[in-house]
């Protein structure tokens, strides 16, 4: 089983994941071309790609999926919600209904030798979902545009071998930056983005010995540095109330425009 981020950020995500037999995408918030180019440093070509699953209707997370699956006829895979907000943008009126597949939260969907399934978040969109994705006994999540987290979303994010999780923002640079405060506000909010200290703290309780390797993923251009969301994750997990310490994990930053090197999950 494989992960890789082929973008992550504000302005456009792209994530693979698949096996030797089953490749999707989740998400194509980049160009049709700059997903062909990250597919090809995999090996792979958008003819391979057995599906698209799209976590909500954010430009950033839809921006190639038009051009993409009209080219394609790649199945698209969203919660009804998703999907009748998809089918409202102008962009994407005319796809052929028969693409469309609906998911539905914690109820699982096979799509070949994997399996997916879906997990509620938080987030201002009409039907938003992460996904968990298992291949055999190994097991992986996409998780980001989250303004909360709470119980529920930590069972789901127990026992994966590999985690993408958002790292959006750090406080002090969104208080302090450009953005309006309405939208301040919304990233801020239970239904806009997780931040760094955040993102670290739920990171502290689901890890566990089993955890190979996480992405932090969906950095703010603005309201965030690499090198601080690395940091302040690491020192969340440091300074927890759990038996571990940042060091014991293989801790990466999902780049923005660069595809990120394979997790490999034997």
């Amino acid at each position: 089983m494989r992960l890789c981020s082929i973008a992550s950020g504000s302005s456009g995500n792209c994530v693979y994941v698949g096996s030797g037999a089953t490749h999707l995408l989740v998400d194509v918030g980049i160009s049709g071309k700059r997903t062909e180019s990250g597919l090809r440093e995999l090996g792979l070509t958008l003819r391979d790609i057995d599906g698209i699953l799209i976590t909500h209707e954010h430009a950033d997370h839809i921006n190639g999926l038009g051009v993409i699956v009209r080219k394609y006829g790649i199945p698209i895979y969203a919660t009804e919600g998703t999907i009748q907000a998809l089918k409202n943008l102008n962009a994407l009126k005319d796809l052929d209904e028969s693409l469309y597949h609906p998911v539905w939260e914690d109820r699982k969907l096979s799509l070949k030798d994997l399996v997916i399934n879906p997990m509620h978040i938080s987030h201002d969109a009409a039907q938003p979902v992460g996904y968990r994705i298992s291949y055999g006994n190994r097991r992986v999540a996409i998780c980001t545009d989250l303004g909360v987290y709470n119980d529920y979303t930590v069972e789901c994010l127990k026992g994966m071998d590999a985690l993408l999780l958002e790292a959006n923002h750090d406080v002090n640079m969104l208080q302090v930056g450009p953005y309006p405060y309405y939208l301040k506000q919304r990233i801020l909010g239970e239904k806009g983005h997780l931040s760094n200290e955040n993102s670290g703290r739920l990171l502290s309780r689901v890890l566990h010995d089993g955890l190979k390797t996480v992405l932090l993923g969906h950095l703010s251009k603005e309201n965030n540095i690499p090198e601080l969301a690395y940091e302040s994750v690491r020192m969340e997990i440091t300074m927890g109330d759990n038996p571990y310490r940042a060091g014991d994990f293989d801790i990466r930053v999902a780049k923005r425009s660069e595809v990120s090197p394979v997790i490999h999950i034997a």
